[in-house]
């Protein structure tokens, strides 16, 4: 598991409780995914790092209360959440969008971005290289977006989305109405 190790936490003053241990990764390097991406993207979604549960399941957005999967449903049209994984990054391609991580690798206890430490940035040219047409960078949240100037400095349009994590309590239409500037600029079906 990328060098984690997994541990059962309990609280001392309820050693002899009933309750499930929580389970915290205990990370020591952490690893993040590549990037989803091909020579027809012009839109870029960038995130801070996977979650623990991201991880977990191997998968972007894994963590079932996190509303990526439900905001980019609304703005491509498609039913991602539905749809197995797999089939939901083929539906951002085809829509022309990407997907991936300003940090490549870090160290990092449970999932918030607060912990993160040491962390490695992934090398963008990666993506750049092949999508030759990428003209936009979105930041899912604030701790992605703290890479946008080097974006902008490198001449790409940006915007920063409130974040689609949990532990950002905006409301679900709140955060939509945000997320609906990337049906901007999505263009279907040219090649």
């Amino acid at each position: 598991m990328n060098g984690q190790q997994l541990t059962k936490l309990r609280s001392p003053s309820r050693s002899n409780s009933t309750e499930t241990p929580t389970l915290v990764l205990r990370n020591t390097h952490l690893k993040g995914f590549p990037p989803v991406v091909d020579r027809r993207v012009e839109i870029l979604i960038l995130g801070s790092f996977p979650s623990t549960a991201s991880l977990g399941k191997g998968q972007y957005y894994g963590h079932p209360q996190n509303q990526f999967w439900r905001l980019m449903g609304c703005v491509v049209g498609a039913p991602l959440v539905d749809m197995p994984y797999e089939q939901r990054l083929k539906t951002l391609l085809a829509n022309r969008i990407g997907l991936w991580d300003v940090i490549g690798k870090c160290e990092r206890t449970g999932s918030l971005d607060s912990n993160i430490r040491n962390p490695q940035h992934n090398d963008f040219k990666r993506v750049t290289g092949l999508a030759k047409k990428l003209r936009r960078v979105c930041f899912n949240g604030k701790a992605a977006a703290q890479m946008e100037p080097l974006f902008i400095e490198w001449g790409f349009e940006t915007i920063v989305l409130p974040s689609s994590s949990p532990a950002n309590t905006m409301s679900f239409d709140r955060k939509l109405d945000c997320w609906r500037a990337i049906a901007a600029t999505v263009s279907k079906g040219r090649d």
